[in-house]
């Protein structure tokens, strides 16, 4: 193999290895959002770095599973919370 390969597959392999390891980190933070929206309620529960990151995750979540369409998502997502708890990990 030429040199030029080894390199390649040696950034492959850290990339590979990179986003293996990223993946199988905790949050800090554990959130669940439950959500109201046209008469249906869900639930989204998110582990993420910080508070404010899980928060948002977790109402885009339980958003997800209320909503189709743009306009919809984005009025569930301006909806005032049913329930809202964050507790660290």
């Amino acid at each position: 193999m030429k040199r030029t390969s080894w390199v390649a597959l040696a950034v492959l392999a850290l990339v590979a290895g990179f986003v293996v390891y990223s993946s199988f980190t905790v949050g800090a933070v554990h959130c669940e959002v439950c959500v109201e929206f046209d008469g249906r309620e869900a639930c989204g529960r998110v582990d993420g770095a910080d508070e404010r990151e899980a928060t948002a995750a977790a109402r885009t979540n339980a958003c997800a599973r209320l909503t189709s369409g743009v306009t919809n998502t984005l009025a569930c997502e301006r909806a005032p919370a049913v329930k809202s708890a964050c507790a660290p990990r």
